[in-house]
């Protein structure tokens, strides 16, 4: 960790807590979030107030240790996406863990890691904003051990890049890749390999960038399967050994070629497995983020560990804890978490246990139907021995939209003993 580093996250453990942090207990509004951790209060009996979100410590380093050595394992540089949970701490525990630096989306993104000294930085997006472009120009100026590389996927956008880098007198070139399309329909990148060396010769044309690569994102492959991500990670491939083949690498230490969402980084780590020799060592970029919490539903369904259990499972580390309010009848329950508290862009909340007078059981005959603002509906069956008052630990889909809720994380132990808290900045 960077002196920077250091500085920073203190900032963030000397920050007073209040009414910012929702589910915070009331009585620690002044205290220093340091403080607060010192006290190791219980997230269930130390005054936190429902609804609360909580991160497992023991889940959480579990799979910060587990997606290390599978990329170690795979020869893969890892550069996890860090706008799952714009969480700085989290991105320090990752390098920690053995990640070549963190990937972002958008030019605010990149300024809260610059904020907490992340050096290097993966930018899977266009970036043709004049102004983000004169404060990355002037962070690289300032800071020769500060690296970046950007995606580029058309010659208008190297035009609008190289303009903005001129009028800001930029003296180190920003590094770009070439973002190959994963098909007709999907989302950014370049269509063809032959739009794809116009692009690159434009940057070519440029004093302002220079060309170190290649990227895509595999998760866009239409109706994709592993046959499908497969044969566009081979194109993909196959457009870097297109490139050095024709001089495009000259003058680098080494040649970039970079994917993975965390849905197929099994494909991704066979594929790359299979790059030929080129005039130069790859960099073999693996870039999947939401494994730092992983989920009970997306990505849990299709985690490449499901095909390929012998490498491991990552554990879902999220669990948010609401409380019943109202049980208007046996068939129905409502508690007090809604849209503002849970993803639910692409599953509801699964309800998973229940508490009531310290005792923890199964959340059985328990179903969430639905969300409104501040509820979920809550549908239960004869079995469900649920009453008002009662605690729900319901499980969540998709890390990140669930990060984004919430400010000031709980990290707490399997007893509820919460050691830490996570900042996000979104």
């Amino acid at each position: 960790m960077t002196a920077d580093t250091a500085q920073s996250l203190a900032r963030l453990a000397a920050e007073r807590v209040d009414h910012r942090f929702k589910g915070l207990p009331p009585d620690a509004d002044g205290l220093t979030v340091a403080e607060l951790a010192g006290q190791r209060r219980n997230l269930f009996t130390g005054g936190f107030a429902t609804p609360v979100l909580a991160l497992s410590a023991e889940r959480l380093e579990h799979n910060l240790k587990l997606m290390e050595t599978y990329a170690a394992r795979h020869g893969l540089t890892f550069a996890p996406h860090g706008k799952t949970s714009m969480a700085p701490q989290l991105f320090q525990r990752q390098i920690e863990h053995g990640a070549w630096g963190i990937t972002l989306a958008v030019p605010h993104q990149v300024r809260v890691a610059r904020a907490f000294g992340t050096r290097r930085v993966f930018l899977a997006n266009e970036l043709v904003d004049a102004a983000a472009l004169r404060w990355i120009a002037a962070e690289l100026d300032a800071d020769p051990d500060f690296e970046l590389i950007c995606y580029v996927d058309s010659v208008r956008g190297v035009e609008l890049m190289d303009a903005a880098l001129r009028d800001a007198d930029a003296t180190r070139p920003v590094d770009v890749v070439v973002e190959l399309a994963a098909g007709d329909g999907a989302r950014t990148g370049v269509r063809t390999e032959t739009e794809c060396a116009a692009v690159a010769d434009a940057v070519a044309g440029t004093r302002t960038l220079r060309l170190v690569g290649v990227a895509g994102y595999e998760g866009e492959v239409p109706k994709a399967d592993t046959e499908r991500v497969t044969a566009w990670l081979r194109r993909l491939v196959a457009l870097a050994a297109d490139f050095d083949k024709a001089g495009r690498f000259a003058g680098l230490e080494e040649i970039v070629v970079s994917a993975g969402g965390s849905a197929w980084f099994d494909a991704v780590a066979a594929v790359f497995a299979e790059i030929p020799e080129l005039s130069l060592p790859v960099l073999k970029s693996l870039r999947s983020g939401a494994y730092v919490s992983h989920d009970d539903g997306h990505y849990r369904k299709l985690t490449p560990f499901n095909r390929v259990p012998e490498e491991g499972a990552l554990e879902p580390a999220f669990r948010l804890w609401t409380q019943v309010v109202s049980r208007p009848s046996a068939e129905q329950a409502f508690v007090n978490a809604g849209k503002r508290d849970a993803a639910y862009d692409l599953d509801l909340p699964f309800a998973q246990v229940l508490r009531r007078d310290g005792a923890e059981r199964p959340a059985t005959g328990v179903s969430v139907t639905a969300l409104s603002d501040q509820h979920a509906w809550l549908a239960t069956t004869p079995e469900a021995d649920l009453e008002v008052g009662d605690w729900v630990g319901l499980g969540l889909s998709h890390p990140c939209t669930s990060f984004d809720k919430w400010q000031l994380i709980p990290v707490a132990e399997a007893d509820g003993t919460v050691v830490d808290y996570v900042r996000t900045f979104f």
